[in-house]
């Protein structure tokens, strides 16, 4: 496994140096942030985010994201620009020499929470999602704003693009995703990058909105989409775990250990605390609700050696930054993740000799 750390630039309040010196750091996961959604990324952008994060020791393991336009979720006549710029902005990423892309297709909206400043009763804040409060909010109304959201529409523009979504539903969500996808696997594979759809976080719709990539039979039959070994999975233990139906440890053993489509892992742990309704913990087994030794120990077990990265953290110790990306709780998940890597592979070397 590889050990990986999303970097938001040059912007972003973690300096790239202090990532580097996270004991067993070997990559960054970064994107391209100030080229509108849909347009292609200039190689020579690529290149340079590429010597930047070399210029520290570390190698630009992962994309995340190459955001796909809100028109090719839409089915828009206007997507087949979009997707040509799209297989451009991939082949720049070959020639650059990246070896994964994680994207995602849910409509609108990123991962969603009620509130980015939770506070745990040892002092620290957290990102939670609770049902309810979700339904009393209305989007069109700014009443709700989030890191991972695209903001580009413009006054007004998102309640224009909710509209148009009113029509779409999940099986023509599915239409438009495949269609995607026959067009931009075929780049991918050209141009040597793997493509890694993210889970909908969290996986069940919101606002009205359709989602999708939620659970095991929607996962297989998102990969049923295209025969590529370069169509596959972010498997996410945040967005799937909060489901109690997701069994994720299953879902490593079977997407990774017998599909072999897992090109990315991310890892956080999530407290469910009601119907639809979680926050995140620390990444400590105990801490969550879901078992993080077995779900590294998965890992190990059939060999994964693609990039991981702890996902989002607590704000601890008087950190301040962006919501769920501080320091030093995703420093402390990474190299706790680490440790159940070493510890898991050294007892299945033990199991062998024996």
């Amino acid at each position: 496994m590889e050990m990986t750390f999303r970097w938001y630039g040059e912007d972003d309040p973690v300096k790239l140096e202090y990532i580097a010196q996270i004991p067993g750091m070997k990559g960054i996961v970064s994107a391209i942030y100030d080229v509108p959604v849909g347009e292609v990324w200039p190689l020579e952008k690529v290149s340079a985010l590429k010597e930047r994060v070399e210029s520290v020791g570390l190698k630009l393991s992962v994309i995340e994201s190459v955001p796909v336009h809100e028109d090719i979720k839409l089915g828009l006549p206007t997507r087949d620009r979009y997707i040509e710029n799209y297989a451009q902005t991939l082949r720049h990423l070959g020639l650059a020499g990246i070896p994964v892309v994680c994207y995602n297709f849910m409509p609108v909206f990123d991962w969603t929470r009620s509130d980015l400043e939770f506070e745990l009763p040892d002092g620290s804040t957290t990102l939670i999602y609770e049902e309810e409060t979700i339904r009393r909010m209305d989007p069109k109304l700014g009443e709700l704003a989030l890191p991972g959201w695209d903001t580009s529409y413009g006054e007004g523009g998102l309640g224009r693009i909710l509209e148009q979504y009113e029509g779409v539903g999940e099986e023509q969500l599915w239409e438009h995703l495949a269609y995607f996808i026959e067009r931009v696997i075929p780049a991918a594979e050209e141009s040597g990058v793997k493509m890694a759809i993210h889970p909908d976080d969290p996986p069940w719709p919101i606002f009205g909105l359709p989602r999708i990539i939620t659970n095991h039979k929607n996962l297989e039959r998102f990969l049923s989409l295209h025969d590529s070994p370069y169509h596959g999975l972010t498997l996410c233990s945040g967005s799937l775990g909060c489901d109690p139906n997701n069994d994720f440890t299953e879902m490593v053993r079977y997407f990774g250990g017998i599909r072999n489509r897992v090109h990315f892992a991310h890892l956080r742990n999530v407290k469910i605390t009601g119907e639809k309704s979680f926050h995140e913990s620390g990444h400590l087994s105990e801490w969550g609700s879901l078992d993080f030794y077995e779900i590294v120990k998965a890992y190990t077990d059939y060999g994964f050696d693609g990039p991981f990265r702890s996902d989002h953290g607590r704000m601890i110790w008087g950190e301040t930054g962006r919501a769920g990306y501080g320091l030093y709780d995703r420093a402390l998940g990474a190299v706790y993740i680490n440790g159940l890597a070493e510890a898991a592979a050294k007892a299945k070397a033990a199991e062998r000799r024996h």
